[in-house]
C-alpha cells in the first residue's frame, strides 16, 4: 500500500503507492468495450416490439429446460462438523439464479399472468439485502468508509456507467437503488443497535430489539404518511418501486436477528441423521406449503396488479418463508444445490442490467433479430435459435462485466487504503471483493459484548439484485 523512508533529519516519511493502479486501468479499458457492445446492442436496427413476442408456452419450456439443467448439476456438500447449515451460500446463489432466470424470461416472453410471482422474487432479493448485511454488521462491527465504498461500487458502479453511456434513466434499473437503500438502512440500524449496547449497558437482545424498533418506527412514519410523497421528487417510478418493497429489507433484518434460533432448531431436527425428527420435518414442510398456499390463493392469484400491489409489502414474506421452510426441510436438502443455478446466481446484477440492452434492446422494449428470418412472425426454430445466440452473448458479457466490476471494487478500496495509510490515519484492514453475505450464516450466534477491534473483517459479496 505504502512504504516508509527515512528523511535527512532521521524522521520516517510514508510514500504513496497504489499497487492496483495497473489492474484498475485495465478494468476501465475493458468496461469501455463492454459499454460499446451494450450501446450497439441497444441501438441494433433489426428488431421487433417485445409485446409481439408474447409466448407463455416458450416461457414454460425455457423454465423446464432450466429445471433439467438444475437436476443434472446437483451437487451435495456435506456440512462441516456434522452441523446443518441453514440457507448456505451455495443455496442462496441457487435461489437467486432460478429467480433471475424466471425474471428475464418473463420480460422476454411477456407472460403477464406471472407478474405477482415476479414481484415476489424482486422482494426476495431485497429481503436478502437486509438479511445478509445484518448478519455481516452484527458480527463484524465494520462501519468503515471502506465498507461503504466497497459495497456502493459493487452495486452501483456498472449500472451507473451503463445508464450514463447509453443515456437511459437509472430508474430503468430500479432494483439497484432498492438494494443500495437497503444496504444503508441495514448499516444504520446495526450501528444504532451497537451504540445502544456499548453506551447504555443494554444486553444484546434489548439493544437489538430497540434498534430495530427505531428502524420500524422510521419506516412507518415515512411510508405510511404523506412523507412518502417525497419520493416523487425523484420520479413516479421510484415512488412506486420503493413503496412496493418498503418493508422487504426490514423483514430481512428481523429474520437475521432470529437466525441463531432457526439454526438451533435445525441442529435439533436434522443434525443427527440416526435420530432425525421426522415429525418436525413434515410439520415444517406442511407449514412451508401452507405459507405458499395462503400467499397464492389469498393474494397471488389476483389478475389485477393494481389491486395486488398495495397488498404486496405486507404479504410477500409468506412466499419467502414458505420457500425457505420447504427448501431446508432436511439435512440432505440443506447440503444439496445446483451448480448451474449457482453460476447464474453469481451474475444476477450484471444479467439484470444487461438484459435491457443485449438480450433485448431499445431499453428492453424490442427483441433483436440477429438471425435472418427470426422476426415476430418467423418460424419458432429460428426465433429460438436467435434467442439462444443473443442469450449466449448476453451471459458471456455478464460474466465479463462482473469480473471488471470486482476488479474495480478491489482496486478502488486498495487506493482508499493507500491514501489513508500514507496520510497517517493508521492501518486499514483490507476487505475482500468477495462480499457474499452467506459466508456468515454458519456463525450466527450473537457476538461478544466487546469484540477485538482488530479482528478479521473479510466481507461477503452481496449482489442482491
Amino acid at each position: 500500500m505504502s512504504s516508509e523512508t527515512t528523511s535527512n533529519d532521521g524522521s520516517m516519511t510514508k510514500n504513496f503507492s497504489w499497487k492496483g493502479k495497473k489492474d484498475f486501468c485495465m478494468a476501465q479499458a475493458q468496461v469501455i468495450v463492454i459499454l460499446a457492445i451494450a450501446y450497439m446492442g441497444n441501438t441494433y436496427p433489426k428488431t421487433y416490439p417485445r409485446n409481439e413476442n408474447h409466448d407463455p408456452r416458450m416461457f414454460w419450456i425455457m423454465n423446464a429446460c432450466l429445471a433439467v439443467a438444475a437436476a443434472c448439476t446437483m451437487k451435495r456438500e456435506e456440512s462441516r462438523g456434522g452441523r446443518v447449515q441453514l440457507l448456505s451460500r451455495a443455496q442462496t446463489e441457487e435461489w437467486k439464479g432460478w429467480m433471475q432466470w424466471a425474471f428475464i424470461m418473463y420480460h422476454y416472453y411477456r407472460v403477464y399472468y406471472v407478474y405477482n410471482e415476479i414481484r415476489l422474487f424482486v422482494s426476495a432479493y431485497v429481503w436478502m439485502t437486509g438479511f445478509g448485511n445484518f448478519l455481516y454488521f452484527d458480527k463484524k462491527k465494520d462501519y468503515s468508509i471502506e465498507r461503504m465504498i466497497s459495497m456502493w461500487l459493487r452495486i452501483n458502479y456498472f449500472p451507473i456507467l451503463l445508464s450514463t453511456f447509453l443515456d437511459v434513466p437509472l430508474e430503468l434499473y430500479y432494483v439497484v437503488p432498492l438494494h443500495t437503500a437497503g444496504f444503508f438502512v441495514t448499516m444504520a440500524t446495526c450501528y444504532i443497535c451497537q451504540k445502544l449496547e456499548d453506551n447504555t449497558g443494554m444486553t444484546y437482545w434489548t439493544s437489538r430489539f430497540s434498534g430495530i424498533g427505531i428502524c420500524v418506527l422510521v419506516h412507518i412514519i415515512f411510508y405510511e404518511t404523506s412523507m412518502v410523497d417525497l419520493l416523487k421528487v425523484f420520479s413516479d417510478e421510484y415512488y412506486f418501486r420503493f413503496q412496493s418493497d418498503k418493508y422487504s429489507a426490514l423483514v430481512g433484518i428481523v429474520s437475521a436477528l432470529f437466525w441463531k434460533k432457526f439454526s438451533q432448531y435445525m441442529q435439533w431436527a436434522y443434525a443427527n441423521v440416526d435420530k432425525e425428527q421426522t415429525a418436525a420435518k413434515w410439520i415444517q414442510r406442511f407449514a412451508g406449503a401452507s405459507c405458499i398456499f395462503v400467499w397464492y390463493y389469498g393474494f397471488g392469484y389476483m389478475t389485477d396488479k393494481y389491486i395486488y400491489n398495495p397488498l404486496h409489502p405486507y404479504v410477500f414474506w409468506l412466499g419467502v418463508a414458505g420457500w425457505l421452510l420447504l427448501r431446508n426441510s432436511s439435512k440432505y436438502l440443506c447440503e444439496l444445490h445446483s451448480t448451474a443455478l449457482e453460476f447464474f446466481g453469481r451474475i444476477t446484477l450484471e444479467t439484470y442490467v444487461l438484459q435491457f440492452h443485449v438480450f433485448m434492446c431499445k431499453n428492453v422494449q424490442h427483441i433483436p433479430v440477429v438471425i435472418p428470418g427470426a422476426t415476430a412472425n418467423g418460424p419458432l426454430f429460428l426465433k429460438t435459435a436467435n434467442m439462444l445466440l443473443c442469450g449466449t452473448i448476453f451471459v458471456a458479457m455478464a460474466v465479463w462485466a462482473r469480473k471488471v466490476t470486482v476488479t474495480t471494487q478491489e482496486t478502488v478500496v486498495d487506493l482508499w487504503q493507500s491514501i489513508c495509510h500514507s496520510a497517517g490515519y493508521g492501518n486499514y484492514h483490507k476487505q475482500s471483493s468477495n462480499l457474499e453475505v452467506q459466508d456468515l450464516v454458519e456463525k450466527h450466534s450473537p457476538p461478544p459484548r466487546n469484540p477485538p477491534s482488530n479482528g478479521s473483517t473479510k466481507a461477503p459479496e452481496t449482489e442482491q439484485v
